[in-house]
């Protein structure tokens, strides 16, 4: 726990949160316009946003190609929201009224709630105007005994995945190149991901504080090293040798290994996780910002 953090500040930012909750709650299966189909000759993701944004690729592609791409780079992104999602209410709803978690449960039941929404009007674009949800990397999982190190890495990996996803949304949400449909489901996600994020910074705080006095700094090493691998399967999921066949790229020879190694793609991931690297290493969880194969 940080010198700032304490319980009583735990408690009153959880007060807070739950009170937000409530108050900016939507239906969200009649919120959204959903139009019968979304324009092909348009950008669907923001430019900056795509894989090849930084590279060589930028401007090779012609403007028809790049609005491919950002139609099926923005489902590929909505797909992996769907799994991440999945995958983090497991671990949530595993630990909601258990011991430990007394405090955070009632927003646990918020939280759960309203990704639970965000997951159904994700898979609901996707299907909609994809036809398909891509199917996502997995990373292993911990295998670590200590319950306080495995829940500090759970909602770790919660608290990384939000922040990333938080990027896109904030910079979709404000893109005026986008149809308004997309940049609204970027804009609500956004609203509720603040809220989410707040809680998961104070969270992996107060569980890092628990965790690190029985913890060497060998299992700290560890847990180091496999957070950051974690950051970058997510980041190299955004280039897929899939999407780029769905999107008619398919012919230029080995274009996701030379996008993966590119400088310009390299640097346009670490800025999407630069506010999440930040916080890790202040709290003296990482002890730089640095990720493997960036």
């Amino acid at each position: 726990m940080t010198p700032t953090t304490s319980p009583d500040r735990f408690a009153a930012v959880l007060e807070r949160l739950t009170e937000k909750s409530v108050t900016d709650h939507y239906n969200p299966y009649t919120h959204f316009d959903w139009p019968d189909s979304l324009p092909e000759e348009a950008y669907w993701m923001s430019p900056s946003l795509l894989s090849i944004h930084g590279t060589e690729f930028e401007s090779e592609l012609s403007e028809s190609q790049k609005m491919a791409l950002s139609k099926w780079e923005s489902i590929n992104f909505y797909s992996m929201n769907v799994h991440g999602i999945r995958e983090l209410l497991t671990e949530v709803i595993d630990r909601i009224h258990t011991r430990g978690f007394e405090g955070p449960s009632e927003f646990f039941h918020h939280f759960i709630g309203e990704e639970n929404e965000h997951m159904w009007f994700f898979a609901e674009f996707c299907l909609r105007y994809g036809g398909k949800l891509y199917s996502t990397l997995r990373l292993k999982g911990e295998s670590e005994q200590d319950t306080d190190i495995a829940n500090l890495l759970v909602f770790s990996r919660i608290l990384l995945f939000e922040e990333l996803v938080d990027h896109f949304n904030t910079t979709m949400a404000n893109d005026e190149l986008l149809h308004e449909t997309i940049r609204e489901i970027n804009r609500v996600h956004h609203r509720d991901e603040s809220r989410h994020i707040a809680f998961g910074r104070e969270l992996v705080s107060m569980l890092y504080a628990r965790a690190r006095p029985a913890m060497s700094d060998e299992q700290l090493a560890e847990i180091e090293s496999y957070l950051k691998g974690y950051v970058a399967v997510i980041l190299n999921s955004f280039c897929s040798s899939v999407v780029y066949r769905d999107a008619g790229l398919d012919g230029i020879k080995g274009l996701r290994s030379r996008v993966l190694a590119h400088p310009g793609r390299r640097a346009a991931a670490k800025l999407a996780v630069r506010k999440p690297m930040s916080f890790f290493v202040k709290q003296g969880i990482f002890t730089d910002d640095t990720i493997p194969g960036l």
